[in-house]
This record gives C-alpha cells, structure tokens and sequence, in this order.
C-alpha cells in the first residue's frame, strides 16, 4: 500500500472505500498484478466496522472485542498488499471519461479536487445507519449508536451521565456491551423490536448455524446481566428545550418517562448506495432489509459496464461477507481487466464462495428478527424528516395530497434530500412515507435521483481542478 498526498492520474482499478470489502479487493487485485489505487474518507483504513483499528487508544482484548480487532490484521495486510491508497480523500463523482476508455472519478483532498481516471471501478462504500426519525431526535444529546461507537473506537472516548440505548439490532446489542467494559454502562435499553414475528423462527435454524449465533446470545447475557432492559418500548420522543433532557415512552400498557443526558438511537442499517445511484446503476427495493439495493450478478457486477458493487453497499451481511464480496469482484475485475482468464477466475472463486455462504447463514433470521416497526420508520406529525432543510412528515403528506408523487418531486415543494447529505439521512423515510401516504409500493415510488457532486464540494476545490485542453478552448476561442 502506497500512500500519497497526490495520487496518480491514472490506474486500472479504482476502488472507492477502504473498509473489509475494499481493502479485500485491493489485497486481491494486487496480488494479481493489477493497478489498483483505494481513496477513502478516512484518515485510516477499516470503514466502519474496523475504523481506526491501527490507531485506536484502546488496546486489544479489552472493550470492543475480537471480532473488531481482527480488522487489524487485515488492515496490515492492506498495507503491505502494494496496492495504491489515498485516505483522507473525498469521492464526489464517477462517471464514463468522454473518450469512453473507462471513467473519471472526482477526488477532493486537503481543499484540492481533480479527476482520476480508471478502466474499472469497484464502489465499496458499506453502510450507513437507518434513519430513526422521532420526535426531538434533532436535539442536542441525540446520536446514533454507530456515532457513539466511532467515539469509542476512535478517541476512546464514552457518553457522559445518565445514557439511553434505544432501538433495535444486533449493534445496540454490542455498543451496551462495550460500555460496559469501558466503565460507562448505560442507564437502560429501549428495546423497540416488534414482538409475535413468528416468520423470523423459521430461520431460527440457519442463524443457530451461523458464526453469529453464540457471539449474539453472549453478548445478550452480557448486557442483560447489568442493564435494565425495557422491551416492548413503543411512542419514543426525546424532551428537551435547547438540548436533551428526558426520554418518553409507551411500555407495558403504560406512559413512561426516564431523565437522561445522552439518547443513543439505533435501528439497523442500510446499504450506502449514493455513489452508486450517482453512477447510474439500477436498484431496486429489498423488502427484507428494507433498503434500495443495487442490480448486481454473482461477481458484484452492476448494471453499467465495468462498476462493481461490494460489501454491505450491495446488500447488508456484515464483515465476513463484505470481505469475500470485495474478494469476488476484485477477481472479476482481474478477469475484465486481462489479468487472468475466466476459467482461472472461477477456480480462485471456489473458497470465497463457500466462504461467503457461511457468512450469509442465517442472514434471514437477522433481517426479520431485528425489522424496525413500520411506526419507528416512517413519522407523523411535526416529526423532522430532512434534517438540511428541517422538513416535517406532516410537510411532505401534504405535498403528496397536492401533487407530489416521489421523491424528486418532492425536491420542488420542499427542497428535501437538496442539503448537503444529498438524501443519505432522510431517503428512506421518504421513500417510505409517500408509499405509505399513496398507497404504493416502495419500488414504485423510487429513490432520490442523485447528481455528481455526491458529497460536499467547494467552489474553491472545483476552481483548483487542472484546466484540460478542452477546458482551455471552451473559454479562450481560437
């Protein structure tokens, strides 16, 4: 792994996203001979799951656990893979170069931006956490679970005072666990899943298969051992005049209320798939995990020529899976690219697959067992939906009755999804909301159509981009 402020101009392989897919892909592209180059947000390697796993305060064997720490070997394997690497660099296009040899992807770093051009993309941007919008989820004291997990992992750093875990999943789970071991343990657990899904039991054997299974049960005792569970909790808000006071709920057929300085809100995740509905790649909606998921085949392949999809941005499966997807379609791209044949590629497949079935097991059982009831994903009311432009659900019912069909309609009523999230914080529950309100479909209502720039940019950073010749003529005529 190569580490530049600059970067080349140019290389065969571009993968967006340094977490286990990524990083997968490009140990795997390189060990091929192929030029790979990884641009990433942050400053290390690891995505989410293993952000900071390098260069983390905390030590191995306490706190976040195994699982986490194990991102740390392949983190140095990344590093020692020859691979080309620019973290600390933002991804804001990719598109066909004009000559059609490849795309151009628009990198921003330090303030600077320009193109990268690449015959081959894979697009490993995970996930993002599952919008929870509930009444006065917008003050200051509210965050996500995965927000205070980055803390954790990054700063060593816990929520101060009285704290609240409150959703539904697998992390609330293993984010209560961790504070407890760091000396913080949380005040009380929220539990919000829905009880009486008998559906997600017939998937109860495969789960009791899966790695999951024992390191799920494990972490429950855990927790349950020392924190207050409260389950059934249905009706959240969060009080509070200019910041977070007390949590309100409905539990056991009955109001309660709890004074607290920290809300940790959870349910679930979602493929982060804006670059990748920036690229133009068809998606389509998962009924099972409630997201938009790309159109891809059995090697990550998308529905536009030469960009893959890997990792959890193709479908949530957690680490293991993310990393033999992102192995998958670094062999693909091998095999595009003219590193090996097709017949070589589907030897080297054998073990990733198999691997990444075991990973998969007991996928369904997650997905049923820990679905966010529809009243915690889609809100009423005065509730913020687009935090940029501060929309409420009653605002975009109303649009809907006077004429707006889908979310980029609703772009010219209200401006949401216009702020600088682009739509990654409220598209979900606008998608659904409108269904909900028309009576449609999610897949017929659709997604938020999205435009390069994807991430913030500025005019100082475009005015920074290297004039091309064509650039030159356009201005200066003759």
């Amino acid at each position: 792994m190569s580490d530049t402020s600059a970067g080349p101009a140019s290389c065969a392989l571009a993968i967006v996203g340094a977490g286990p897919a990524g990083m997968t892909a490009a140990i795997t592209a390189a060990a091929l001979g192929i030029d790979a180059l990884v641009v990433d947000e942050q400053p290390a390697p690891g995505g989410q799951i293993y952000r900071a796993t390098t260069r983390s305060p905390l030590q191995p064997g306490t706190i976040l656990g195994d699982d986490y720490w194990s991102g740390r070997a392949l983190a140095d394997a990344f590093a020692a893979s020859g691979a080309g690497y620019l973290p600390g660099t933002t991804v804001w296009s990719v598109a066909a170069a004009d000559d059609g040899d490849g795309f151009e992807i628009g990198v921003s770093h330090e303030g600077a931006a320009r193109l990268v051009r690449a015959r081959h993309v894979i697009v490993a941007t995970g996930a993002l956490e599952r919008p929870f919008p509930v009444p006065g989820w917008t003050l200051p004291g509210v965050l996500t679970a995965g927000a205070a997990q980055i803390a954790l992992k990054s700063s060593g750093l816990v929520p101060e005072g009285r704290v609240a875990l409150a959703g539904t999943g697998p992390l609330l789970w293993l984010l209560a666990a961790q504070l407890l071991r760091a000396g913080a343990p949380p005040t009380a657990i929220l539990d919000t899943t829905p009880a009486g899904d008998f559906d997600a039991w017939r998937h109860a054997p495969a789960f009791l298969l899966s790695p999951y299974a024992g390191k799920g049960l494990s972490l429950i005792r855990e927790v349950r051992a020392s924190v207050p569970v409260i389950s059934g909790v249905a009706g959240l808000r969060a009080e509070g005049d200019g910041r977070l006071h007390a949590v309100a709920f409905a539990a056991g057929g009955r109001e309660r209320r709890m004074e607290v300085d920290a809300l940790l809100l959870h349910q679930g995740v979602a493929p982060n798939i804006n670059l990748a509905l920036a690229t133009r790649c068809r998606h389509r909606w998962d009924d099972a995990q409630l997201a938009f998921v790309p159109e891809i085949d059995a090697w990550g392949a998308s529905s536009v020529a030469g960009i893959a999809i890997a990792g959890d941005g193709a479908g949530i499966g957690g680490a293991e899976a993310a990393a033999e997807r992102g192995r998958l379609a670094a062999l693909d791209a091998a095999a595009r690219l003219g590193a090996i044949g097709e017949v070589e590629r589907d030897r080297r497949a054998v073990a990733p697959r198999r691997a990444l079935a075991r990973a998969l097991r007991g996928r369904a059982f997650l997905d049923r067992r820990f679905r966010p009831a529809l009243a915690d994903r889609v809100p009423s009311g005065d509730t913020i939906v687009c935090r940029c432009e501060e929309v409420t659900a009653a605002q975009i019912v109303e649009a809907v009755g006077i004429g707006a069909t889908g979310p980029n309609q609703l772009k010219a009523y209200l401006r949401c999804g216009m702020g600088p999230c682009q739509g990654r914080l409220c598209g979900l529950t606008v998608t659904e909301l409108i269904a909900e309100a028309r009576g449609q479909s999610r897949d017929a209502i659709g997604h938020y159509r999205l435009r390069a720039p994807v991430k913030p940019l500025t005019l100082a950073e475009l005015a920074s981009m290297p004039a091309t010749d064509a650039d030159t003529r356009a201005v200066v005529r003759g």
